[in-house]
């Protein structure tokens, strides 16, 4: 028999790094995870190279398949929008900061979840505290220099002392990542939640790029949507459907949102254009969409419905369906351990193994002989769905 044909298409987060880190994950993860499960999983060659991706060959109980990946890249919009100096960066933090609080959408997101939240003011707080540090250091050499030199050593060495303070700290930020989270979030609030003009066209060449894949021969193709890349995906496919460029004998189109941050985009003023995308997606037959969270994963909104919190979910919603990757039963008490405070690693775990694997298998979905609507048919919501409509499309919604 012919092995199952699935095309993979798969948008990043906020992420600077080069696509080929997405390959090497995939590899060695996907290797543990095929012995712990049982089953055959190698990388082989691509036959459509466009683009960075990468082939895997599976072999399951219930047949065998071939997918091809490519990571559709926006890296190089995240680096231009990281290129900032550290003045930069906290002129940032003042604009971001008031971005959140004066429209009101900090208080939004609390109603939902602490944890995302609490990653969001995380940047604010340790840029803040290292403002602090720095102007303290700064004070007392400069304080010491003007007491045995005068004040005429002072000022220029605390001057100096406080800029290499905030120079050191900005070099830490491989370990403390308060400058990228900074950035990360800035780029999302730069326009109240509006789209920038670069992403926009790269919006409308990710659509291009589906519409040309769903001319070609496969089963399936498959659309994952990691963290801020779920809610980019949510607007290429609207796009992509309004524009009638699904076509109706091609292949199943499928669509998984993984560790998504809708609301940190959707909450915002200026957001009208993902607002509308979450409220047509959400009812359209052209496609099946899962939504996969963990409440474990502190950076994004486990378990909430993206289309529901933001207020916009239509009476004849069918979509996303909503599953928890559950941390705290797909992994084993040593690799909870291991994790423990390593939320930034946790927040891909869906793209990593687990141990103790339940029915989300990021392997198995993407190199398994089944399509996502037939692995996961007859599957309800998971225990502890939020559908609290707290953003302002509640608000539009009643208004029209």
């Amino acid at each position: 028999m012919q092995p199952f044909r699935r095309r993979v298409l798969y948008i990043p987060g906020y992420d600077p790094i080069p696509p080929r880190r997405y390959r090497e994950l995939y590899r060695r993860e996907g290797a543990q995870q095929a012995s712990i499960s049982g089953y055959g999983l190698s990388l082989c060659a691509r036959v459509d190279r466009t683009g960075f991706g990468w082939g895997a060959a599976g072999d399951f109980s219930d047949g065998a398949a071939r997918a091809e990946f490519e990571v559709l890249i926006w890296a190089d919009i995240v680096q231009g929008s990281m290129g900032r100096g550290i003045l930069a960066t906290y002129g940032q933090l003042v604009r971001t900061a008031w971005a959140y609080i004066g429209s009101g959408a900090l208080f939004r997101l609390m109603r939902l979840r602490r944890g995302p939240v609490i990653a969001a003011l995380y940047p604010i707080v340790v840029l803040l505290a290292q403002l602090l540090v720095a102007l303290l250091a700064g004070w007392l050499v400069g304080w010491l220099a003007a007491r045995f030199g005068g004040w005429w050593l002072g000022l220029p060495l605390m001057a100096a002392t406080a800029w290499g303070g905030l120079v050191l700290w900005r070099r830490l930020d491989g370990r403390i990542f308060a400058h990228y989270l900074m950035h990360d979030y800035a780029f999302t609030a730069e326009q109240g939640g509006a789209y920038p003009a670069a992403l926009e066209g790269r919006v409308a060449q990710f659509t291009d790029r589906i519409a040309d894949v769903l001319q070609g021969d496969w089963d399936e193709v498959l659309i994952v949507g990691h963290s801020s890349g779920a809610y980019l995906a949510v607007s290429v496919l609207a796009d992509l459907i309004r524009a009638r460029r699904v076509p109706a004998d091609g292949p199943t189109l499928s669509f998984l949102s993984l560790g998504h941050v809708v609301p940190m985009a959707s909450f915002l003023p200026r957001a009208d254009r993902l607002r509308a995308d979450l409220a047509y997606l959400s009812t359209r037959d052209e496609l099946y969409w899962m939504d996969v969270t963990a409440p474990g994963d502190a950076c994004c909104f486990g378990l909430c419905d993206p289309v529901a919190v933001t207020g916009v979910a239509p009476a004849d919603q069918k979509h996303p369906l909503i599953i928890s990757a559950a941390f705290t039963q797909t992994l084993s008490a040593e690799k909870q351990r291991a994790l423990r405070g390593h939320w930034f690693r946790l927040h891909f775990q869906y793209l990593c193994t687990f141990d103790r694997p339940g029915d989300y298998d990021y392997f198995a979905i993407t190199a398994g002989p089944q399509t996502l609507a037939q692995r996961f048919a007859g599957r309800a919501h998971s225990p502890g769905r939020i559908t609290t409509p707290a953003g302002p499309g509640n608000r539009e919604k009643v208004s029209a």
